[in-house]
């Protein structure tokens, strides 16, 4: 694989250059900087993605998830370009919202409505005002490190951009809002337990059931399962937030993997396959509660556009339809790298941990596990920053913090990653010297 050298990426350093003039610092969304610049994508297929300059990468940001079955899917091309035949938005009702509601309760045994809105984070905002309006109480449960949207209630010690960043608080967000957030340690049950019984005014708490914004950090043993027991027991609403797990551990999310029902699930990235699309859904006495039925307020112009609605369509139906291979794959293939990323870290007597489950990995530079925020924290950033470098000069893309996570797609091959193992071990080894 040819070496790229980030001198010589030219056309992205004056994109850069004039972004700065009408964007803040240069970019639309924080996590997409890193130091000097960032190279501009030109176009993308399968596993891969080209720069401005033509270098071509292996891409396992690949959409932050999103791209579950890899850039430019076939079938889901097709849908689209069928819909933009007859309109791009209506702002009007349409059969297609009902199909895709559909998949997803189908999918979903939790969820006996949706409703469809846009992003992630709009979904996220819409359960925390649902859990609140059907419990009639103020406070928010959320975990250290859990990122649910750059929305003012989950914006305290969530991770992501915000951890990446060092912001803890974002500046903006008044005292009243935050002060109605209880941050409880993840993986800590008796952090949560003690939370629960000194507050009686909480609505809802809302958890990654798998963090992918703090690295990658997996659930102990019965967490999840005794996190439902004890919401059950004080009658509050669980929101599990499946932007990044759902449809991507399994076709059924987080929930079918670790056979869990949430009250209220979003969902997001992998719905859409890259097209923005997100939904929010749950018991039907809850759901019910949206307006106009009911009094909790949501609206958007774009939620349930055919655009969206019809990759997403396509997006789920084909995952149905090779999820048996689909999933089973990326987990060996996962597996595997993984082996023999962690032989070639011991090794080179590298301080690591690796952490994957399902087509998700992260490896963190330090000796002790990371089991939480606080652990992940500790972790050697700028080790991580050193390799992603490398990897980067290589034709390797990963999220550029150590606060993402890798994924892989279906559109990844054995010899992808053959060739990024090769690559990871010179990465390995520019940390180590």
């Amino acid at each position: 694989m040819a070496q790229i050298h980030n001198q010589l990426l030219t056309s992205s350093k004056k994109l850069f250059t004039n972004a700065k003039k009408v964007i803040p610092s240069g970019v639309n969304s924080p996590v997409r900087y890193f130091e000097p610049y960032p190279f501009f994508t030109k176009k993308s297929d399968g596993a891969y993605i080209w720069d401005e300059d033509g270098n071509r990468y292996i891409d396992y940001c690949i959409g932050y998830g999103s791209l579950l079955l890899g850039h430019g899917r076939k079938e889901i091309l097709k849908a689209v370009t069928d819909q933009l035949k007859h309109g791009t938005l209506y702002c009007t009702p349409t059969s297609a919202e009902i199909e895709l509601s559909k998949l997803i309760c189908t999918n979903f045994p939790s969820i006996e409505k949706v409703r469809l809105v846009n992003t992630g984070g709009e979904a996220t905002m819409t359960a925390i005002r649902l859990a609140r309006g059907f419990t009639k109480k103020k406070k928010i449960i959320k975990f250290e490190g859990c990122y649910h949207g750059a929305h003012d209630t989950v914006l305290v010690k969530a991770g992501s951009g915000s951890a990446h960043n060092g912001i803890s608080v974002s500046d903006g967000v008044i005292d009243e809002v935050s002060r109605n957030t209880l941050v409880v340690q993840y993986n800590n049950f008796e952090d949560l337990e003690s939370t629960i019984r000194k507050n009686k005014d909480v609505a809802g708490v809302i958890v990654e059931p798998i963090l992918a914004n703090m690295g990658l950090i997996l659930p102990k043993k019965n967490f999840l399962h005794d996190l439902r027991k004890i919401t059950k027991q004080h009658d509050i609403p669980l929101i599990f937030d499946e932007v990044v797990t759902g449809f991507r551990v399994s076709s059924g999310g987080a929930q079918q993997y670790f056979g869990i029902k949430a009250d209220i699930t979003t969902l997001g990235k992998a719905l859409g396959n890259g097209f923005t699309i997100a939904a929010v859904g749950g018991k039907k006495d809850i759901m019910d509660l949206l307006s106009p039925g009911g009094k909790v307020y949501q609206a958007s112009t774009f939620a349930g556009n055919p655009i969206s609605v019809s990759a997403a369509i396509s997006s789920v139906n084909t995952i149905n339809k090779i999820k048996n291979k689909l999933y089973s794959k990326l987990e060996r293939y996962n597996a595997r790298f993984v082996h023999a990323l962690d032989d070639i870290a011991t090794d080179l007597k590298i301080p690591h941990q690796i952490n994957f489950i399902s087509s998700m990995f992260q490896i963190f530079f330090t000796n002790k596990p990371v089991t939480d925020y606080a652990t992940s924290k500790k972790a050697n950033s700028k080790k991580f920053q050193k390799m992603f470098k490398t990897l980067l000069k290589n034709g390797i893309f990963i999220a550029p913090s150590q606060f993402e996570v890798i994924f892989l797609s279906n559109a990844h091959t054995q010899t992808d990653l053959n060739q990024t193992l090769d690559v990871y071990q010179k990465a390995l080894k520019s940390v180590k010297n």
